[in-house]
């Protein structure tokens, strides 16, 4: 067993000494806080000793890194609570695109959807030319007819330095078909009248076009 001595009454502090070293340890305590932990943690120096440590700048920094760590993870809660939010706008756009492919006009160039119809008559010996503006890939429906009688026609395309003919025919009373623009530009047709009366063509179109329009 060990040999000790239970220290003498004299030599315990008395109970002003230990209220006298807890107050003082209280006293160093909150000096701590108010001009270190204060400062350095949370920017806060009412003493202004942290700023001369440098001890308010770094609990600025801490601070700011804190309240944006806060704020990404909310923008992840909310971003997380609402997918169902995020889904709907796709599946209207696939509900697009699938009309638009029904409708033969391609969903990556993809104009207004339109109708129309448009008649001209032809003097003898005369021409005229009716186009569509378009897009590259799109596409439109159509029909003409010369109404009983016959015209020779161009169906061809022009636009940006580049042009293209599509289909050509003499003596033809009617046509119909797809037109597939090769490039943006004006798409359409050129008739002329060879006969020696009067002929009234009507053309009807059906798809991806931003105008139509009589150019002579």
């Amino acid at each position: 067993m060990f040999n000790s001595q239970a220290p003498a009454t004299d030599d315990l502090p008395s109970s002003a000494q230990l209220a006298r070293s807890t107050a003082i340890a209280a006293f160093i305590a909150a000096a701590l806080l108010v001009t270190v932990v204060l400062p350095s943690e949370y920017g806060i120096d009412p003493t202004g000793a942290g700023s001369a440590l440098g001890l308010a700048e770094m609990g600025e920094i801490k601070t700011q890194l804190a309240e944006e760590a806060e704020r990404d993870r909310q923008l992840e809660q909310n971003n997380a609570a609402s997918p169902a939010m995020e889904q709907a706008p796709q599946q209207g756009s696939g509900l697009m695109e699938r009309i638009i492919r029904e409708l033969g006009v391609s969903a990556a160039y993809a104009q207004e959807v339109r109708q129309d119809e448009m008649s001209l008559t032809l003097q003898p010996g005369e021409g005229a030319e009716i186009k569509l503006a378009m897009l590259k890939g799109a596409k439109a429906k159509y029909s003409w007819t010369a109404n009983g009688s016959k015209v020779n026609f161009d169906m061809h395309g022009d636009g940006g330095g580049d042009s293209t003919s599509y289909e050509k025919g003499r003596g033809t009373a009617e046509d119909s078909g797809v037109l597939e623009a090769a490039f943006d530009g004006n798409h359409g047709w050129f008739w002329r009248n060879r006969t020696s009366e009067p002929v009234t063509v009507t053309l009807k179109t059906d798809g991806g076009y931003s105008e139509i329009k009589r150019v002579m």
